[in-house]
């Protein structure tokens, strides 16, 4: 009989894996919360550092299929339980039973409301790195809610990411390098518009990504190194930021047109659930925990579970891939030694 894997979650993570364990001789499901596979990358415009359209990526992963993993949308696992050697997943109306289960929930974006001092849900043109991807998606170009084109723009690394405020003390690793693909996109749409980035550290660590930090400041893209302190809302709709230029050493006032809060990741609602149900270890950031950082990094501790994509912590797109492929063999591993 062929063994079942249960994979939770349809990101790029999931696909990839599913793909690959389909490819073993394994009955693979992929079971998605929404009506779509895909993740966060499936609602991008265009990928850092190439600006590669994400649609491609997602299109390949969920074309290579072929119809062969299932995957089922529109359908949130509500408990995941042991069940002698074999494990029982429940939705809301329904139970299936898997041999190994791979869980590749992803992330959820910080909620900028938290950061009630930058305005986000209170001012109208303070939006977010995803409702700016959105617009590009949609326009092409930033707009501000009368419909009109910046003429100047401020990107805010790090929110919700490095801050004791909120309890997030880790990096998500992509904010960085999102603003700068986006700050360049802005200005290749608006040439006219003046851009700035106020950042704490640039942490261009990728391949490409410190090409693409040259090619920012040779289009006159201007950094400012201090984190933002308060945004309000000037006569006429203009926002006033208060920050400090930490390399001059003196504050800074400015006026914008538009504000755009680079928001980090958090762990999934259905991440939390599941180390809940299944007793797992959260990390000290309250993503998944695995066995061994360094040696075992898609082990949970429980056998016959284990993790991919950023369910485990933050990841970009490439390593959420590679992380798939890694728990793949760890799955296959398992279950070829498992009692049939």
């Amino acid at each position: 009989m062929l063994k079942k894997v249960a994979v939770i979650g349809g990101g790029v993570a999931g696909l990839e894996a599913a793909r690959q364990l389909a490819a073993l001789g394994y009955q693979t499901t992929v079971y998605e919360k929404n009506d779509h596979a895909g993740g966060h990358t499936s609602e991008w415009d265009r990928l850092f550092p190439n600006r590669r359209p994400a649609v491609e990526v997602v299109d390949t992963l969920k074309s290579q299929l072929n119809g062969n993993p299932a995957i089922v949308l529109s359908t949130p696992i509500t408990e995941l339980l042991p069940n002698g050697d074999k494990f029982t997943l429940k939705t809301s109306n329904k139970s299936f039973e898997a041999d190994a289960v791979l869980i590749a929930t992803g992330f959820e974006l910080f909620q900028a409301e938290r950061k009630e001092e930058y305005g986000y849900g209170i001012y109208d043109n303070v939006i977010t790195s995803a409702e700016l991807e959105k617009m590009f998606t949609e326009h092409g170009a930033p707009l501000m809610r009368n419909g009109e084109k910046p003429k100047r723009v401020a990107f805010v690394h790090c929110v919700g990411s490095r801050d004791e405020k909120v309890n997030h003390l880790y990096c998500s690793k992509v904010c960085c390098v999102t603003a700068v693909k986006q700050a360049i996109e802005a200005k290749e749409a608006i040439p006219e518009a003046e851009i700035f980035c106020l950042y704490m550290d640039l942490r261009m660590f990728g391949p490409g990504y410190e090409e693409l930090y040259k090619e920012a400041q040779q289009k006159g893209i201007n950094f400012i190194r201090g984190r933002l302190s308060e945004a309000s809302e000037l006569d006429g709709g203009r926002l006033l930021i208060k920050t400090e230029d930490t390399l001059a050493s003196r504050p800074l006032k400015m006026s914008v047109d538009m504000l755009v809060l680079m928001v980090g990741m958090t762990p999934a609602e259905g991440t939390s659930k599941l180390i809940y149900n299944l007793g797992l270890k959260p990390n000290a950031d309250g993503f998944i925990g695995v066995s061994d950082y360094h040696l075992k990094p898609s082990e949970t501790g429980i056998r016959g579970v284990y993790t991919a994509g950023a369910c485990s912590g933050p990841n970009n797109i490439t390593d959420s891939i590679n992380s798939a492929r890694s728990a793949v063999v760890e799955i296959h591993r398992y279950l070829s030694v498992k009692e049939p």
